[in-house]
């Protein structure tokens, strides 16, 4: 059963071969058969209205290609459209001669409304207007049409020797294999025979011109001399009913035959192979703001000259005025966003290219991915909101931390990402990720709210505070709830941000240090000029503000940073001792940005015996090695007296010895991010220090 199957589908495969084989000749032998056979007047209204919306699409298909070769078949096209419109022009001829007497719709509603339409039903003007028409198509469009295709044709022909060596030199090369070479060959000998066959088709046109130009003097003389001679009919009834039959004949042939003479004409001088032609005349015509704002400056002047119409002028003016504000105000988006690194549209990447180093995309510094819900909050299109978010978090980044962070590189993820998840990637790796509801608003409860709202709870994707998705017509009860209400886009703006100031190390890279010492040289050439990179290089310089930045210092004060290496520069090489002396020297700035302007500190310190244990451990001339017993009790003790300090609304913040301070920054890190460790010689003489926790056996740190 299946091999019968199989067969039949074979054979009607093969028979539906044929008949399509058969499709054009047959449509050939039909329309010369209109030439012959007399038609009703309802077949000639049904053909003539095709033979208009042909035009229209054979219009609409050159518009919209991207290079000549896409609508190779134009030559054929041209060739089965002007024989269309001729067998039609015979078919109502026939009709209008032998019916004519009968009145003006003897040859069909078609013929009689463009008769009266077009031309108000006289003939005179609809013989002037047919006569303009036949001028445009064969004096202007035809004539540039044809000699455009022949210029082509011979530039092609005299190109062909220089294509096929360029093909065999890049086959040559290995460039491109055996199956491309033979695919640009034939590409090259069908762009040749294309312009051949235009240069050949462009004479269908012109002679349909004239063939209706004939067709249209013989319908008018044999009309009157029928109407006449053989049905006794007036001159002028004999002039109403045939001349004006004869005119909506030529008329319903000629604007088609426009149609088809300006696609001709728009495929042979097509330029570039990138863009449809509405796109390059959009980007290369109504590009520059500044000539469509001085066109609207010329027409309002010229508005404005007594004796004018003054309206039509300004009107124009002003919409020109318009025009080139909006130009204008695109351009500087496109400009603010690749600033910001948002990518543009990608264009679509060209069949069967080779690869090449374009290929190679760089892994971006920063990035944010998005699902296609938030997709809208990142369009520029759209006004994103969220892209005016991101300027801002980069800014005040810029003025906290004190350097200008890389772009952020916006992209859309639909297939690894939820639709409402984000996702923030360092370097290509993930630092962090999270959920945002467009149209919905963040409930974050800052630690005293206790009503409960109807939602979705979650938590704060920044800070990790008990949150609630609301709708907006519960942000009055939030808000008198006690409740931090925030909405979609200031969530990821956020995350955003915190995930900027916990990574801030690793965001300054080598251009950005470049950047940085760039800006200050401008501020102090000189205090720049005899330190870096004479004193440090920039290698070094990099690595002592990412040791600082590790720790949340910031690095605005560039000039004391520069001061203090001036000062130690010429002793010390090693950057993590270049670090901890402008720890020192940044003291004040550090305890300000952890305390404020309070001048008593109230810190966590090591129990005296802990202490000495710890010091002994990290600072022994054998090497660091702190017992992993005590490591982890001391981890333990430094979380659990970090939080009671928070829970108390205190920074918190160790303070111990300076020769174990960077060792136990970095043990306690992972432990409790946010505690702070202070050395003794940080503590600036202007400030006292108050003991509010121990870490020890006394309090349970140790065992």
């Amino acid at each position: 059963m299946k091999a019968i199957a199989q067969r039949i589908q074979a054979q009607i495969g093969v028979h539906a071969g044929a008949v399509k084989a058969l499709t054009a000749p047959i449509v050939i032998v039909m329309v010369l058969a209109m030439m012959v056979l007399p038609l009703p007047p309802l077949a000639l209204d049904l053909l003539f209205t095709f033979n208009i919306a042909l035009a229209l699409m054979v219009m609409m298909v050159a518009a919209n290609m991207m290079r000549p070769l896409d609508f190779a078949a134009l030559p054929t096209v041209l060739l089965v459209t002007t024989l269309l419109r001729l067998s039609l022009n015979v078919a109502s001829t026939r009709v209008v001669l032998m019916h004519g007497h009968t009145g003006p719709g003897a040859a069909g509603r078609v013929i009689e409304s463009f008769g009266h339409f077009l031309i108000g039903g006289n003939f005179a003007v609809g013989l002037m207007v047919f006569a303009i028409l036949v001028v445009i198509n064969f004096i202007v469009v035809t004539k540039g049409a044809e000699r455009i295709a022949e210029v082509g044709a011979r530039f092609t022909l005299d190109a062909m020797p220089g294509k096929q060596m360029a093909i065999d030199a890049d086959l040559n090369a290995g460039l491109i294999d055996e199956k491309e070479a033979k695919r640009r060959r034939a590409e090259v000998a069908e762009e040749a025979d294309f312009f051949g066959s235009m240069d050949g088709a462009s004479k269908f046109v012109r002679g349909d011109a004239i063939a209706g130009l004939l067709i249209l003097l013989i319908s008018v003389v044999g009309g009157l001399a029928i109407g006449m001679l053989q049905h006794d009919l007036s001159a002028a009834v004999a002039a109403n009913n045939y001349v004006l039959l004869a005119v909506g004949d030529a008329l319903v042939a000629q604007i088609p035959a426009l149609l088809i003479s300006v696609s001709a004409a728009m495929v042979v001088s097509r330029v570039g192979k990138d863009q449809d032609v509405g796109s390059q005349i959009r980007e290369q015509v109504f590009s520059s703001p500044r000539a469509i704002g001085v066109t609207a400056g010329i027409v309002a002047i010229l508005g404005v000259i007594p004796g004018m119409p003054h309206l039509v002028f300004l009107f124009i003016s002003a919409a020109l005025g318009g025009l080139a504000w909006q130009v204008n105000q695109r351009q500087r988006r496109e400009l603010a966003d690749k600033a910001l690194g948002v990518p543009a549209a990608d264009a679509p990447a060209a069949p069967n290219a080779e690869a090449s180093w374009d290929d190679l995309a760089p892994v971006d510094t920063l990035g944010l991915e998005v699902g296609y819900r938030l997709i809208a909050l990142v369009d520029k299109n759209r006004n994103g909101e969220l892209l005016g978010r991101i300027k801002g978090v980069r800014k005040k980044f810029a003025q906290e931390v004190g350097f200008l962070p890389p772009p952020v590189h916006i992209r859309d993820n639909l297939v690894d990402l939820k639709p409402s998840m984000y996702r923030v990637t360092l370097r290509g790796a993930v630092v962090g990720e999270g959920e945002a509801f467009p149209g919905m608003l963040l409930a974050i409860n800052p630690g005293g709210a206790t009503q409960q709202l109807p939602g979705t709870k979650t938590v704060d994707p920044a800070f990790g505070l008990p949150a609630v998705w609301i709708e907006e017509r519960h942000r009055d009860t939030a808000q008198m709830g006690g409740f931090t209400v925030v909405d979609c886009a200031t969530v990821v703006a956020t995350h955003l941000s915190h995930l900027m100031q916990v990574n801030a190390a690793r965001l300054l890279g080598r251009l950005e240090t470049q950047a940085l010492v760039d800006h200050v040289t401008r501020l102090a050439p000189k205090l720049i000029e005899d330190v870096v990179p004479k004193m440090v290089g920039i290698a070094t310089l990099q690595k002592v503000m990412q040791l600082l930045l590790e720790e949340g210092v910031h690095i605005r004060d560039m000039r004391s940073i520069v001061e203090c290496l001036a000062e130690h520069a010429g002793a010390v090489t090693d950057a993590g001792e270049l670090a901890a002396r402008i720890r020192v020297h940044l003291a004040p700035a550090i305890v300000q940005q952890i305390y404020g302007t309070v001048r008593e500190l109230d810190v966590i310190a090591l129990e005296p015996e802990l202490e000495r244990l710890v010091t002994q451990a990290l600072t022994s001339p054998h090497g660091a090695a702190l017992d992993p017993g005590v490591a982890d009790s001391l981890s333990r003790g430094a979380a659990e007296n970090a939080k009671r300090q928070e829970d108390l609304g205190v920074p918190a913040c160790l303070l111990v010895p300076d020769a174990i301070r960077a060792p136990v920054a970095r043990l306690l890190k992972r432990a409790s991010p946010r505690l702070k460790v202070l050395a003794h010689s940080e503590i600036p003489e202007t400030h006292s220090i108050r003991i509010g926790s121990i870490i020890g056996p006394a309090h349970g740190a140790l065992a």
